[in-house]
């Protein structure tokens, strides 16, 4: 069978935007809290950004190179373009009709209003806006007119302006139109409160108050129309490594030139002015096809400030707060702890604490030699870099791999692996042509038996913030083997040692996808051969064309293959004779689902695997990457657990159909499951409720 016809294949972005409309599904659903819902509109509208600022610029960046060559879905970057485009004007669609008809309205009823002109406001409200406008919005603002003497200005990437036409008082004969422009703030709050009467709490967009004082700006003009607008640039980072003498430096100067990106996306008013359309097409230099015409306020990702209101805890979900890992006594000794056997740990449900206190505790620890870390994303006040710092100013040994190229952090990270140089840290900045994406913090410490590691491996980044967003999974080892490897890690990514061999570590971009294939080439076999065989893997995306072909050629040996994939899913269920034995589910929740987890049969003999690669080409080909198996039987039926909740749920789960299209589950007859909500309970169980004064859980404004 010829698995390279583009027939057994979903284009990679048209998947990525039926993610995202699973994430919107969520906004419509009138079962979830009504500030739940706010929060993934909020999320909708950062996916989509990101979405046209990394891959439609890509794609615009193959059509100018001319490029031709077809994806494995049988598109070129012209057709994948044009595909993208009706996708996303229906799915933009759709989005601002659930804010303007379901949920503005609701919010009404609450209590919560969100006015959208000045004539809906009190004569009252009107005067206090002004006087708002005055004291805290006019002193920020920089209009700038453009003329023969003043070129078009710099508009910053996803910046909201206001753009206008102006014609002259003092010369009425003068019938030319001037173009100015004003920046909308980013340093002030977008929505204003206004006074209201009781019970009631009233808002207004920042650039209404702006669009309705303008001439408090342009004093000798007439405004002759003014409407919001705003940009999306190419913020793809290409850098030449082999030739950059100093990468810090490069990726520093690279960072400046993203807002001079081509121009690849221009949203405007509904009811924009043609004329001052037309000039901000020609000064932009942007195609009709880019331009989407906005029904409602420009850039919904303030509506997760109105789910942040206080109060309204009616509207929200009950909250919830991770709960301590059973095994780790808070302030305890945790390298006890690690002694006593492997510890397995489930985010955001169990409390990311004990990662946190490994290092803490290791910084100050006088019998701690050495730490070695990867760090891809960290919080912006990351308790981990103040203790990473920290053992370096008492005399540790410390080594940190700071990825400059995790993008849209890069800032972030140059920031860090300052401050972690200047304390004393080694860093270093991973592979040539390679980012460093593995989860793994190695300690090594001096005790009575000798030498011992000990080793934290996991699925998602040492960030204490997302922690509390994201599903993750992790492990603290001290077993030999685990060490070993570890150490074998570092010293590769510092120099130029390699071992002859390898313990228990998968790695990326080594021979992680040939183990992969193997695997799954081994259940193939087991079937073929009478045997048990089953495959479940569980990982944010699935586009790679060699593991879609080996679980294609395992689903027509008889094999069960179970697939729990969050985003991008290029693989086609219900293929007769060819994926008929193959599920793919979606679980889109109140957090972001981001554990890798892989299970195979094994003859009745199961592997489990987790660790920090999807099964993406990027992942398996051009990241180091770390996958890590679990020994212990009861770790193992942790994450089996895991895996049968999720291939359980029936509120919160997608399921793929053969015609391409993602629907939710049938609920009819069935148990009502929410496998997060499960795992909430489960580990409010196992150990007593931690102190209510930690914070609570949010979902992530930023993108999923």
């Amino acid at each position: 069978m010829d698995f390279t016809n583009p027939k057994y294949y979903e284009n990679r972005e048209l998947s990525w935007i039926k993610f995202d409309r699973r994430v919107l599904a969520e906004a419509k659903d009138k079962n979830i809290p009504l500030l739940e819902r706010l929060k993934f509109i909020s999320i909708t509208s950062s996916n989509l950004d990101e979405f046209f600022m990394v891959r439609v610029a890509s794609l615009k960046d193959m059509v100018h190179a001319g490029y031709k060559k077809r994806d494995i879905a049988g598109m070129t970057a012209s057709e994948q373009l044009a595909a993208i485009n009706k996708d996303t004007r229906d799915l933009v669609e759709v989005q601002y009709s659930t804010y303007n008809r379901s949920l503005i309205p609701l919010l009404q009823k609450e209590g919560i209003i969100i006015v959208d002109s000045y004539e809906k406001l009190t004569q009252d409200q009107s005067d206090f806006v002004d006087c708002y406008f005055m004291d805290n919005i006019y002193p920020v603002l920089t209009p700038m007119a453009v003329d023969a003497s003043r070129p078009f200005p710099l508009i910053r990437n996803k910046s909201l302006n206001i753009g206008a036409l102006l014609q002259s008082k003092k010369d009425e004969k003068d019938k030319e139109r001037v173009f100015a422009t004003v920046q909308v703030p980013g340093g002030l709050p977008r929505l204003v409160e206004v006074p209201s009467s009781e019970n009631l709490r009233t808002f207004i967009l920042l650039e209404e108050v702006i669009e309705k004082n303008l001439d408090k700006l342009f004093s000798n003009y007439t405004i002759l129309c003014a409407h919001p607008y705003r940009i999306m640039r190419n913020a793809d980072l290409t850098i030449d490594e082999e030739e950059a003498s100093d990468l810090l430096k490069e990726i520093e100067n690279k960072l400046k030139m993203r807002q001079w990106g081509e121009v690849i996306r221009l949203e405007v008013e509904e009811l924009v002015d043609r004329k001052l359309l037309k000039f901000l097409k020609h000064e932009l230099k942007v195609a009709d096809e880019d331009i989407f015409f906005i029904n409602g306020p420009l850039d919904l990702t303030f509506t997760m400030k109105i789910a942040g209101l206080d109060g309204y805890d009616n509207l929200r979900y009950k909250k919830t707060v991770p709960q301590r890992v059973p095994e780790i006594e808070p302030g305890s000794n945790i390298f006890e702890a690690i002694r006593r056997g492997d510890i397995f740990l489930h985010h955001p449900y169990e409390t990311f604490d004990p990662v946190v206190d490994f290092i803490r505790q290791a910084a100050i620890d006088p019998d701690v030699l050495a730490i070695k870390q990867t760090l891809y994303r960290v919080s912006g006040n990351s308790p981990i870099i103040a203790s990473l710092a920290k053992a370096a100013e008492n005399g540790k040994q410390v080594t940190v791999l700071v990825e400059l190229k995790a993008r849209f952090d890069e800032e972030n990270n140059i920031v860090w692996a300052k401050m972690l140089e200047k304390a004393g840290c080694h860093v270093i900045y991973g592979l040539v042509g390679l980012k460093t994406h593995s989860k793994i913090a190695l300690v090594v410490r001096k005790e009575e038996e000798g030498i011992r590691r000990y080793v934290h491996l996991a699925t998602g980044n040492y960030n204490d913030s997302t922690a509390k967003l994201y599903t993750d999974c992790g492990i603290f080892t001290c077993k030999e083997s685990y060490g070993e490897d570890a150490t074998a890690v570092f010293n590769m990514l510092s120099g130029y040692s390699e071992p002859k061999h390898w313990n228990e570590l998968i790695l990326a971009p080594y021979w992680m996808k040939d183990r992969f294939l193997a695997m799954i080439e081994r259940e193939e076999k087991n079937a073929k051969n009478g045997g048990e065989a089953r495959i479940i893997a569980k990982m944010n995306s699935l586009c790679d064309p060699k593991i879609i072909e080996a679980l294609y050629h395992a689903s027509a040996a008889g094999v069960k293959i179970d697939l729990i994939v969050r985003g991008i899913c290029c693989l086609r269920v219900g293929i007769e004779g060819v994926s008929e034995n193959i599920s793919v589910r979606s679980i889109v929740g109140n957090f972001l689902e981001h554990s890798r987890i892989f299970y195979f049969e094994n003859g009745g003999d199961p592997e489990i695997y987790m660790g920090s690669a999807d099964w993406m080409p990027r992942n398996l080909d051009r990241r180091v990457e770390i996958v890590f198996p679990l020994l212990e039987d009861s770790l193992k039926e942790r994450a089996i657990h895991i895996l049968q909740l999720e291939l359980a749920d029936t509120e919160k789960a997608h399921l793929l159909d053969a015609d391409g299209n993602y629907e939710k589950v049938d609920r009819r007859g069935k148990v009502h499951v929410n496998s997060q909500l499960e795992f909430v309970k489960e580990a409010k169980e196992a150990v007593p409720a931690v102190e209510a004064s930690q914070e609570r859980i949010f979902i992530p404004a930023e993108p999923v």
